[in-house]
């Protein structure tokens, strides 16, 4: 049985500027994501990855063409609806971990429970269960300063995590991380997408992610040149 994707995009376009300055970072691009599926963007800098990415997480909108999000066409969204599309759905994880250093590992989580309502004693019962789940609970009061890279990302995918999203955005992930807190950061967005359904897509130029995932999708010049589903005995 065919599941719904999780994430639909169809003939897809995005043009910055206009005239002769025009630049197509997408042009025409299809793409579905299921659920229980890692799916990685790769390509060359500038090829449309992280555009792509983007109007896949409701971050820009596209010139033309649909998306989907959970079987919603949210294209043509009032601006001010997409937040709590991306707030409801949509968990991003970013190279720089975009953690707020003076805040320790647990309120940085904490913050984004607040912004989902949760506050006070529940929401840092919820931040220390999901740096538990990745394996940080003994760096709850920890700041972001005295963390490793590693470290820093695993809260940051704690995080993303923290309104139990549907879909998680990362965009290479593991670009700022040696190859053992790399495989660890993977190997947590893998174990997501398999044993709690979510729906995985990873920009990234790091061969060493391949493995982990379902399928590659390379990107060129803005257009999908060709997508390849990894052999399970390849996979981790």
């Amino acid at each position: 049985m065919t599941k719904t994707p999780m994430v639909s995009v169809r003939d897809v376009r995005k043009t910055y500027a206009a005239g002769a300055a025009a630049v197509h970072a997408l042009d025409g691009v299809s793409l579905d994501v299921e659920p229980g599926e890692v799916v990685l963007l790769m390509g060359p800098s500038g090829s449309g990855k992280t555009t792509l990415l983007s109007v896949m997480g409701c971050i820009l909108r596209p010139t033309a063409g649909r998306v989907r999000i959970a079987g919603r066409d949210v294209t043509d969204l009032d601006e001010r609806e997409l937040p709590r599309v991306r707030l409801e759905s949509i968990g991003f994880i970013f190279q720089g971990f975009n953690l707020f250093p003076t805040l320790t590992a647990r309120e940085n989580i904490e913050v984004a429970l607040n912004l989902t309502g949760v506050d006070g004693p529940p929401a840092r019962r919820r931040a220390s269960e999901l740096l538990e789940r990745v394996g940080l609970a003994e760096r709850a009061d920890a700041f972001p300063a005295t963390l490793s890279g590693g470290q820093k990302q695993r809260v940051a995918i704690a995080r993303a995590l923290a309104n139990d999203p549907r879909i998680v955005m990362a965009d290479e992930p593991t670009a700022a991380l040696d190859s053992t807190s790399g495989r660890a950061v993977t190997e947590l967005l893998a174990e997501l997408a398999h044993e709690r359904d979510r729906a995985v897509v990873i920009v990234t130029h790091d061969p060493r992610v391949v493995p982990y995932a379902d399928r590659t999708v390379h990107i060129e010049d803005g257009r999908i040149r060709d997508a390849v589903r990894i052999p399970e005995e390849v996979a981790a």
